[in-house]
């Protein structure tokens, strides 16, 4: 028993529930977020960009090919999940900035 006890002891110690539900949610926060930037957002932004398939969307610089479309939804990507982590973190720390004096 010894070693089942020392097990439980490790699992509250380190809140691994409390990481493991945040690291699901995290995964379903992608999910969403990817699927908002494929279904919407990118939707709205293809009459804008040339041949009109955002993910195929590539600019050729001799023998050199950048994918910009897919780079292109993969930000917005970015940049939305870390918004969301941005206002998770500030509602829940609430830490006062520190002042200089």
């Amino acid at each position: 028993m010894g070693l089942l006890k020392e097990f439980k002891e490790f699992l509250e110690e380190y809140k691994v529930m409390g990481i493991a539900v945040g690291i699901v949610m995290g995964l379903a926060t992608v999910a969403l977020v990817n699927s908002l930037v494929s279904s919407i957002i990118m939707p709205i932004i293809t009459p804008f960009i040339p041949g009109g398939a955002w993910q195929e969307a590539t600019l050729a610089l001799g023998p050199i090919v950048l994918k910009w479309g897919a780079f292109l939804g993969a930000v917005i990507n970015f940049v939305i999940i870390a918004f969301v982590v941005f206002l998770i973190a500030k509602k829940f720390m609430r830490e006062e900035k520190v002042t200089k004096k």
